[in-house]
Parts: C-alpha cells; structure tokens; sequence
C-alpha cells in the first residue's frame, strides 16, 4: 500500500491492491456549477496520471452537489468528459460542503 500527498488529516491518493482511492475534490469557489465541475474531474484525472491511471479505469465516483438544481448543468459536463469512453458506476446526492461557495465535490475509486 502506498499514501501520496498525505497530511495529518488525509492522504490524496491511496493506493492498494491495484486500486487507487482519491480523496475529495472540489472546483474554485468563484467559478459557477459548470467550471467546478470541469475542475473536479480535471483534478481526478491529474491524480490517477500521477499513479499510472487515467480515467477510463474509474470504477465509481461519488458526486455531492450542494444544490440539486445544478444537476443538470453538472451532468452536462460530465457527460461530455467521459465522451467516447465507458463511464464508471456513479452515486450523487445534495449535500452541504466545506464551505457555503462550493458547488459540487466528487470522490474516487480507479483501478491502478
């Protein structure tokens, strides 16, 4: 097992058994629903290209949007990432988030 990135609190990436688990990404605060999103899956793709995946190998993500109304705008998005390319299993629900500004914040779990 391997822990990149770790703090006292997290670690952003771990890896074990050939299976990578991300903590949770978030977008920029100003940026409205759709550019959060973008963000959060850009950040997911840059940390499993740091261990020798990409996104192809999600296996699930886990999306929390602040607002259900911004579903739709989310999934905009995200469809058109994962464009020519089988998308992995994916849960999402309204939650409350760190902070009031974000939007959206997403987990995941990829095959190394």
């Amino acid at each position: 097992m391997k822990k990149l990135h770790s703090s006292q609190r997290m670690s952003k990436i771990v890896v074990h058994n050939q299976t990578v688990y991300l903590c949770g990404q978030v977008g920029n605060s100003d940026d409205d629903i759709k550019a959060q999103t973008l963000t959060c899956l850009e950040k997911i793709q840059a940390l499993l290209e740091e261990v020798g995946s990409d996104k192809s190998k999600l296996l699930t993500v886990t999306v929390w949007v602040k607002d259900m109304a911004d579903f739709a705008a989310m999934n905009e998005v995200w469809d058109k990432w994962f464009d020519g390319i089988q998308p992995p299993a994916r849960a999402c629900g309204e939650s409350a988030l760190a902070r009031p500004e974000l939007l959206v914040e997403m987990t995941a779990i990829a095959a190394e």
